[in-house]
């Protein structure tokens, strides 16, 4: 389990690091009003989709970058369409997969992503209802000038620290899921048919932090042992599109309401898409090999700093949590 949860961690801190940068970046290169004119109003969902989709951002990557956008002003249905079909694809996802699964599955997870990033998004302003406010660890940011690096590091920062709990208990169950629930435990699954295959591809997907290139291979190995490549979208939208953190980031961030339709589009989106899919087309797997989880240099600096960086914010919350209950 200490083993899974570190491997979590490597695969987790690269991308986590970059979404905070790229929403970093986004916050001081742009102009003041370019998120309020160009990701509000009718046309937003669809210019975050398209704007989200190529970007190499997976699962917690994109939970800062999406969130970021929320916290410059974009419209609720913006920033959700962008955190529904980003962690689900990207240029390097593309490749891996028509390598793996070939072009038309390639391309239909492509046309999948932007099809449930939309449709999110739209379900987001039209029922939503209004929308959270964001609430700022250091407010004294916004309205000022940008000035350079050390704002963007700020930024990036602000958002870790506004889910870092969620994050935590993100890899404690992911690594649970990947230690207790592996994946040939359950190739018996595909005997009760395709409906119930997807299903349960989906109840296990949904928790778990997978990224949408590192899991190809896991998807690749699903239908090489007998699951229907539908199962594999499903794995492959559903995965990288959710997770504990994601959840816990998107409820606190957006509430309830918008969470339910958040869950409800990537559900409903990844299992009829990926009975379609099976309708449409035959489709064989590379069977993927193991050992793939070699420890890069970038991967192993980035998960202990990441880990002392959740260390810090512990201590210090609890040391506020702790001043809150003495004072009282």
């Amino acid at each position: 389990y200490g083993q899974n949860v570190w491997i979590i961690m490597m695969a987790l801190a690269p991308w986590l690091f970059l979404g905070a940068a790229v929403s970093g970046l986004i916050h001081v290169l742009l102009p003041h009003d370019f998120v309020q004119r160009h990701l509000t109003g009718r046309r937003s969902v669809i210019k975050a989709v398209a704007f989200g989709i190529p970007l190499p951002l997976c699962s917690c990557g994109v939970i800062p970058a999406g969130l970021g956008l929320k916290k410059d002003g974009a419209s609720d249905g913006a920033s959700v369409g962008f955190l529904i079909s980003t962690p689900q694809t990207g240029v390097d996802s593309i490749l891996v997969a028509a390598a793996f699964l070939g072009w038309p599955f390639a391309l239909f997870k492509v046309l999948a992503a932007a099809l449930t990033g939309f449709v999110g998004g739209w379900l987001t302003d039209q029922f939503g209802g209004d929308s959270v406010p964001w609430t700022d660890s250091n407010p004294s940011e916004h309205g000022h000038a940008r000035n350079g690096w050390r704002e963007a590091v700020d930024h990036g920062e602000d958002l870790i620290r506004s889910i870092w709990g969620w994050l935590v208990i993100g890899v404690l169950v992911s690594a649970a899921i990947t230690s207790w629930i592996p994946t040939e435990g359950f190739t018996s699954i595909t005997n009760w048919g395709p409906i119930v295959t997807l299903l349960t591809v989906l109840v296990i997907s949904l928790p778990l932090y997978v990224c949408a290139t590192a899991s190809v291979p896991i998807a690749a190995s699903l239908v090489a042992g007998g699951f229907p490549t539908g199962a594999a979208l499903v794995f492959l939208m559903a995965g990288p599109a959710t997770n504990v953190a994601t959840i816990g980031a998107i409820q606190r961030a957006f509430g309830k309401r918008v969470l339910g339709l958040y869950l409800g589009t990537i559900i409903a989106g990844s299992v009829g898409l990926g009975i379609l899919f099976d309708q449409l087309f035959t489709t064989t797997a590379v069977m993927a090999t193991d050992g793939d989880h070699h420890e890069a240099w970038w991967a192993v600096v980035t998960a202990v700093a990441l880990s002392l960086l959740l260390a810090r914010y512990a201590i210090e919350d609890t040391k506020q949590w702790w001043s809150s209950k003495t004072i009282q």
